[in-house]
């Protein structure tokens, strides 16, 4: 039997999309062909040529999808990739909402340009993926026919991150695993971390990661008298991060938006114990004090104190740590999920090809 295509429109460099790719391939037996912008969205004049690309973009899409001749189309991000999906005239298609809401920022410009190019990408395309129950919100509220929404994350590989029990440790050894954007709030953690250690509690952060925040973040740390106390590891393999989870006891992450994070998932199912941001992606996998901690944004003071606290209640972060794994193994076992995303793929072809 010839093996079904897919063309996935994304950024094939980004975690999420390999872990999309990587499970339609392993549990589909799909053959994946990609396609995505050259320019970076980072920088004005980068965000500038990257419109002037994507004037393009249809053009380019439409030739690939004339040669390779795909049975479905992917995208991830419902105002860019998404757009191209529900215009290139493939059937079937899917599209992934990436955060709370694609429209983001709020107050850009083209917020209401980016409304319009959601709601037409919503409307035509035939499955839409939620990858967590927060981001349904946003559809209910853009008037999404919910029918066509799938609420399941992609998950992780469990038997890559492997949980162990390493809440033993004396210091207070945390991780951050985000990009190094600015909605993630790098520089509240650092800030935390100075109020600790203006208090003589010993720590080791490890910032895991890159992006256009790094030198910046670098030379506050400096700034603070903490660099020596944090490390910079960069951008690493996703083979190589179980083992830095698992050298940590705490996982730290402050973004002001969030729709669902693999980073979570993985430092969970690892044995990490969870600080991150009260908002609402983060409040459908952790209450506060009881599987993690949820801090205000951009509340140093308040995420150094909750740190502090989570230090000196080791049997509770015990019991945290493995309620966690259990709830990773049971929402988001990423070869029970994505075989169940792949079934469904199969299912949409067969319907429109025997139409």
């Amino acid at each position: 039997m010839e093996r079904k295509k897919i063309l996935f429109l994304g950024e094939t460099y980004r975690a999420d999309a390999i872990t999309w790719m990587n499970g339609l391939k392993e549990f589909g037996s799909f053959e994946l062909i990609t396609w995505e912008l050259k320019t970076s969205s980072n920088g004005l004049y980068n965000r500038f040529s990257r419109m002037l690309e994507y004037t393009t973009a249809l053009y380019k899409v439409r030739s690939i999808i004339k040669q390779e001749k795909p049975d479905m189309v992917i995208a991830e991000r419902t105002t860019s990739y998404g757009f191209l999906a529900a215009l290139c005239g493939v059937k079937p298609s899917a599209i992934a909402q990436q955060g709370i809401t694609d429209l983001w920022p709020e107050n850009s410009l083209l917020y209401p340009i980016k409304k319009a190019i959601q709601t037409y990408a919503f409307k035509k395309v035939d499955l839409i993926h939620a990858w967590g129950p927060a981001m349904t919100v946003s559809m209910k509220k853009n008037g999404v026919d919910m029918s066509k929404v799938m609420v399941m994350p992609k998950g992780i590989n469990l038997n890559q991150f492997t949980f162990s029990d390493h809440q033993n440790q004396p210091k207070i050894h945390a991780i951050v695993t985000r990009s190094l954007l600015p909605e993630y709030r790098h520089s509240t953690i650092l800030k935390a971390f100075k109020l600790l250690h203006e208090q003589n509690i010993p720590f080791k952060l490890t910032i895991v990661g890159d992006g256009p925040t790094k030198n910046k973040l670098i030379e506050l740390s400096k700034n603070l008298k903490i660099d020596h106390h944090v490390s910079f590891v960069g951008r690493i393999s996703n083979d190589a991060l179980p083992q830095l989870l698992q050298k940590s006891n705490f996982y730290i992450s402050m973004p002001i938006t969030e729709g669902v994070s693999s980073s979570l998932f993985e430092a969970m199912a690892a044995g990490c114990y969870p600080i991150v941001s009260d908002i609402p992606g983060n409040q459908s996998w952790i209450s506060h004090r009881e599987n993690g901690q949820l801090v205000s944004i951009d509340q140093k003071e308040v995420l150094a104190h909750e740190i502090l606290w989570a230090s000196q209640n080791l049997e509770y972060r015990k019991q945290a740590v493995a309620k966690n794994r259990k709830m990773v193994e049971e929402k988001a076992n990423y070869a029970r999920n994505m075989k169940k995303i792949a079934d469904q793929y199969h299912q949409m072809i067969n319907h429109h090809q025997n139409q």
